[in-house]
């Protein structure tokens, strides 16, 4: 979700006659973050009472456990992806876009690796995916903090340029020497210590408790990040703004799908669950945790046992590198405008505070 998606004027609270219709809690939105501090506290306890175990013992990357991609990694960009699939409406709104985007993704990504470095894709890859998880949570408070646009795109953007150097220097330690690595953690700090004093100067946009909270919340994402990274723990540095991101994009998701579908179910997915007496608010979370966790388990080697009894052809991650890397770079795209005021989705959310 981007963060024009929740401009001033689009975070006003929707009226609504239907007196079940849901709305996001803001509050609700600001426990999520409670994650920063529970992390924080498993690496002091690591340090303090258990001589590194856990830092010996959790992997790189979030992404090298498949139990983590099953839970946070893969189900919210399935999720986003039925959503946007299996609403008739939404496909023939947004058809072109689709279109064009899928072709720029093939150009890029498919037809580009024939010539373009490995690690050039990464970048421009890494520095998507964190702008898109730092926008969207920066853009969900911006109602809340109310920043003029000079203030908002200048915490914006040193918390993105922060958080790509930290996502690179996690990523990517193994391929960097020590001078280089050493440059990323001091022009990460630096931007860190420039974000702190953009929020103190911003601050005081914020006229409501809630606000100032979400504000420090959002700057407390990036610096708890480059903390952990700083001491190691490269596994509790992703999974604090992963969790913090899927977490809320879920909220949306079955917000959106119960104020559509409760009254009467509208596709095929909903009218399937009311025969089956499913509530509306574990449809779509059964079914993308189910869909990510068959691809990401089984998808490749049956794709690849597919492709060599017919072709004799040996095709590897076709499903969790192809498949999905699509959906994550669609998914990215079409957050940037499904969730803006005046989009069909918005006609399904409300807020309180």
């Amino acid at each position: 979700m981007s963060a024009r998606t929740f401009s001033d004027q689009a975070i006003s609270v929707q009226d609504s006659s239907d007196d079940n219709q849901m709305v996001i809690s803001f509050r609700l939105l600001l426990g999520l973050y409670a994650i920063i501090p529970l992390c924080l506290l498993l690496q002091l306890f690591d340090g303090w009472f258990w001589n590194g175990v856990l830092q010996q013992n959790l992997p790189s990357s979030p992404e090298q456990f498949l139990l983590f991609q099953v839970l946070f990694g893969t189900p919210h960009i399935v999720a986003s992806s039925i959503l946007l699939a299996s609403n008739a409406e939404y496909l023939k709104v947004y058809k072109s876009k689709i279109m064009f985007m899928t072709a720029a993704i093939v150009m890029i990504f498919g037809v580009g690796s024939l010539f373009i470095p490995y690690k050039v894709l990464y970048l421009i890859a890494a520095a998507w995916t964190v702008y898109h998880v730092l926008k969207q949570q920066i853009g969900v408070g911006r109602g809340l903090y109310r920043l003029p646009d000079w203030a908002f795109y200048l915490l914006l953007w040193l918390s993105v340029t922060a958080g790509i150097f930290v996502y690179i220097g996690i990523f990517l330690k193994n391929s960097l020497d020590v001078q280089q690595l050493e440059w990323i953690k001091l022009v990460a700090g630096g931007l860190c210590v420039a974000m702190i004093g953009s929020a103190l100067l911003c601050q005081r946009y914020a006229t409501t408790a809630i606000g100032r909270w979400f504000l420090w919340s959002n700057v407390l994402l990036v610096l708890s990040s480059f903390y952990l990274f700083m001491q190691q723990y490269y596994f509790l540095a992703i999974l604090v703004p992963r969790l913090v991101h899927d977490a809320t994009a879920y909220v949306f998701y079955v917000v959106h799908d119960y104020n559509k579908h409760h009254r009467q179910p509208q596709n095929f997915i909903y009218r399937y669950a009311a025969r089956c007496h499913l509530p509306i608010f574990i449809v779509l979370p059964i079914a993308s945790f189910l869909l990510a966790f068959v691809l990401q388990s089984y998808g490749d080697s049956a794709v690849n046992s597919v492709t060599e009894l017919f072709f004799g052809v040996e095709i590897r991650k076709a499903i969790t590198v192809g498949l999905l890397g699509y959906l994550a770079l669609m998914h990215y795209y079409t957050e940037s405008f499904t969730w803006k005021h005046g989009s069909p989705y918005r006609r399904f959310i409300a807020f309180s505070k």
